[in-house]
């Protein structure tokens, strides 16, 4: 069942702003931000952790000697 979201003034999410990120976290229900009655944004709450990085680098042993080869640059 999904959820209907949340509807709230810009201005009631500019001052209540940590708290309404924290509750969507919370409760993995969306938020609609309304200027003058109509919808300008929607906060969603995210579906998974945010990847790392963990795992994804190379190590080399000697990147900066030199190679050996020869180079012709003209």
């Amino acid at each position: 069942m999904v959820m209907k979201p949340v509807t709230i003034s810009a201005a009631k999410f500019k001052a209540e702003c940590l708290g309404l990120l924290d509750r969507v976290a919370r409760t993995k229900r969306s938020l609609v931000i309304t200027k003058r009655g109509r919808p300008v944004a929607r906060v969603v709450p995210l579906d998974a952790a945010p990847r790392t990085l963990e795992g994804s680098v190379l190590e080399e042993d000697d990147i900066v000697s030199p190679t050996g080869a020869v180079w012709d640059a003209e």
